[in-house]
């Protein structure tokens, strides 16, 4: 498709888009409560608009880690922390023990 790069840039111009590619990413981590995904030697992209940026990242390679510890929101925490009295640290302790199931969690530190 001849000038057809040409033809997308005017388009995201018209659209207030401006894409950039980000040089030198040497890895992008992704965190989720359970797992990390580390894509190494990714190409990023940055679209940036009038109300955010929106990034592309490709990449061949990449390597799962499960977590040993789960993260849990603070606000999760504040929850069980609120609805049973207990300090934080025993809150996280319910949390990872009922496998981050809030209602579980709490019913942990009250039947006790």
């Amino acid at each position: 498709m001849r000038g057809g790069n040409r033809n997308m840039r005017r388009m995201m111009d018209r659209m207030g888009l401006d894409m950039n590619d980000i040089k030198d990413v040497r890895e992008v981590v992704i965190k989720t409560n359970e797992k990390e995904i580390i894509i190494t030697k990714p190409q990023v992209s940055e679209m940036k608009g009038k109300d955010g940026s929106v990034f592309t990242v490709t990449g061949g390679d990449y390597e799962e880690k499960e977590l040993e510890v789960p993260i849990f929101s603070d606000d999760d925490i504040d929850l069980i922390c609120e609805q049973t009295g207990v300090e934080r640290e025993r809150a996280i302790e319910a949390l990872g023990e009922a496998k981050g199931d809030l209602a579980q969690a709490i019913m942990l530190l009250t039947d006790n």
